[in-house]
């Protein structure tokens, strides 16, 4: 039979009593011995002895001591880009922090703290000094409970294959618990790795840019870094989300996925008919389609479009002299009478004429797909086709309003515009690094709508990558996820990773993604796509019950100990008992209530099935730079 010892450390240091009590037997021999008391073979052999034990119960209560000492904890630390530095040296390791592995004997030490106070048991941390260990000790003022990182007096730099990474990482944790510190080393690493890098950031955190700056200064060429901000658009890039694509039916679909979702979704297919029938008109006027355009000829008519692409078609089906046919002319001359109702305002008389020669002249078998859905736009009721679009006109008057309409719907043939125009395939050919902001606490709304518009254009990207083949690493880093994960986004997590796509994705609650995908199961699968998870401290109890499940549970050593005493009726008769029991159980491998009181900075991390606990620290880029140049930066 297996028997497992118990260890209980959170009490005093017995073990160093008995080791001066066997340093004393080892006077005592010694004495013995000088004065002859007893042979001095049987002396030194006693003196021995007792010296072995000594050391052997001091060995054993300075590692109660040692773990004790322990309970202080670790202070946050700062280190420089260049300390990074020396510890990322193998590109094919992935640096997590500092800490230990997670095993059930830590398990263990937390179920016991919790049974007392700690800092009953708290020992000087300048033992761990004196002990070759390195001190640095939690302050009272920080966050949380130092004593979770204490179980273990030994800490270590943590790693983790590259290649355990590309399921993709979830990080959860609430406001100022960590999250920008941890993406900034992990984006730090991916750009000194040569990783195209595309970073969505919601809030526009200067010091996460300034990170990444540093990052594209030290590894990269000067021209690697890019930026987008919607509030200020004079400073970055232009970026075309309908460039790339294999079908014209992705734009729709990519605009469909930014869409509000509707219960019977009638209105989002109603939606994606509009932009497709849009689309596929432009293309075959060989017009490049982009969300300006989509916005204008959707809310002010398909006219201009099917005009174009009558007169086009009936110059490859008819030959040059079409226009000076007899039939031809009576139409336009009947038109031009308002002879021919008008399905809509903006109709000009022209155009009712190419609509009734193309219906009434030319055989079905003769007629092309393309031109037959513009019809049946051109024919439908203006006010119920305003009306089934509802859905749709909203995000895209939002996407092209103002100064984001010229940065989200590039002009190239725009001489005054010096900005570069960008999309995803040049950002991976030309290796970039692109920091979209998307101003989400002054325009939610707006920035919602662009970054999941980004993450469809980007799950386009990575279809045609995963059907065609490359080898560039891609790493997507998506801050506060709930704001803009969509379909195309879970498609990214599920199936990226073939595509060469590896991605990083920040969340503070359950809760929040489930509003956003209607659910919470909905949620869970789709956080099911996420390998990795790191948790730093989460208030939210549906939160930590999906952490602590990922986790999974351990056996838990519990002591009982009872005590009974009576008298029997005979006079002086009395008896007495005592029992220990031990017992085990399966409990969570970290306690639930536990995830709430983490410092800030630290985590428990499940990487490839290990689990970790570990604590990042904060970057500084501008540890080389004046006073005076930090303070602008900032």
């Amino acid at each position: 039979m297996l028997v497992r010892s118990y260890e209980m450390p959170w009490r005093p240091a017995y073990e160093m009593w008995a080791s001066g009590a066997w340093l004393v037997g080892l006077l005592f021999f010694v004495y013995l011995g000088g004065r002859g008391l007893i042979t001095s073979p049987i002396a030194l052999g006693l003196a021995f002895l007792a010296l072995l034990m000594a050391a052997h119960r001091a060995r054993q209560g300075l590692r109660v001591l040692t773990i004790r000492a322990s309970l202080s904890g670790k202070a946050m630390q700062v280190i420089t880009t260049r300390k990074l530095e020396t510890l990322t040296r193998k590109p094919d390791q992935v640096f997590l922090g500092f800490g230990f592995e997670w095993l059930p004997v830590h398990s263990q030490r937390l179920y016991e703290l919790a049974k007392v106070n700690y800092k009953e048991y708290a020992v000087s941390p300048q033992l761990l000094g004196l002990l070759g260990f390195a001190v640095n000790p939690q302050p009272d003022a920080e966050i949380g409970l130092p004593y979770i990182h204490g179980v273990e007096p030994r800490e270590q730099p943590l790693y983790r294959p590259l290649q355990n990474f590309e399921g993709g990482t979830l990080l959860v944790g609430t406001t100022q618990a960590g999250k920008g510190v941890a993406l900034g080393i992990f984006l730090t690493q991916a750009i000194r790795r040569g990783d195209v890098v595309v970073f969505i950031d919601p809030k526009n955190s200067r010091r996460l840019k300034r990170v990444v700056q540093r990052a594209c200064q030290d590894y990269r060429e000067a021209d690697t870094f890019m930026e987008f901000h919607p509030a200020f658009p004079e400073v970055g890039v232009r970026l075309d989300f309908t460039f790339n694509w294999q079908k014209p039916t992705e734009i729709a679909s990519r605009i469909q996925s930014i869409m509000p979702v509707d219960a019977g979704g009638a209105f989002t297919a109603f939606g994606w008919d509009a932009v497709n029938v849009v689309v596929q008109g432009l293309v075959s006027l060989e017009d490049r389609p982009n969300l300006l355009k989509l916005t204008r000829y959707i809310e002010g008519g398909i006219e201009p479009v099917l005009e174009a692409s009558l007169q086009r078609f009936f110059d490859r089906q008819l030959g040059p002299g079409w226009r000076d046919s007899q039939e031809m002319r009576a139409l336009l001359q009947t038109a031009a009478r308002g002879g021919i109702k008008k399905p809509s305002e903006v109709a000009t008389p022209q155009l009712l004429a190419f609509v009734a020669y193309y219906e009434q002249r030319l055989p079905q078998n003769q007629r092309d797909k393309v031109i037959d859905s513009q019809i049946r736009v051109f024919r439908h009721n203006r006010e119920h086709y305003q009306k089934i679009t509802a859905n749709l006109l909203p995000i895209l008057s939002m996407l092209t309003s103002g100064d984001l309409g010229q940065s989200l719907s590039p002009d190239p043939f725009d001489l005054d515009d010096k900005r570069p125009i960008m999309n995803f395939e040049k950002i991976e050919r030309g290796g970039h690094v692109l920091y979209m902001c998307l101003d989400s606490l002054p325009d939610p709304s707006v920035a919602s709508a662009i970054g999941a518009l980004a993450i469809a254009d980007l799950a386009a990207r990575a279809g045609m990558r995963y059907n065609l083949g490359s080898s560039q690493r891609i790493t997507l880093v998506v801050d506060e996820i709930a704001n803009v994960i969509n379909q195309p986004l879970i498609e990214i997590l599920n199936k990226g990773a073939e595509g060469g796509i590896h991605s990083i994705c920040a969340m503070q609650t359950l809760a929040d993604l489930a509003k956003r995908l209607g659910s919470e199961d909905a949620a869970r699968m789709a956080l099911g796509n996420l390998n990795n998870l790191f948790a730093l401290r989460s208030k939210d109890r549906p939160t930590q019950d999906f952490i602590v499940e990922t986790f999974g549970k351990t056996g838990i050593h519990t002591m009982r100990v009872g005590l009974n005493q009576g008298a029997d009726t005979h006079l002086g008769d009395w008896s007495a008992g005592k029992s220990v029991q031990v017992t085990e159980s399966l409990e969570e491998r970290v306690p639930v209530d536990i995830l709430g009181k983490l410092p800030n900075l630290q985590y428990f991390g499940s990487v490839a099935g290990r689990l970790v606990k570990g604590r990042f620290t904060i970057l500084n880029p501008d540890f080389d730079r004046p006073p005076v140049a930090q303070k602008e930066a900032t």
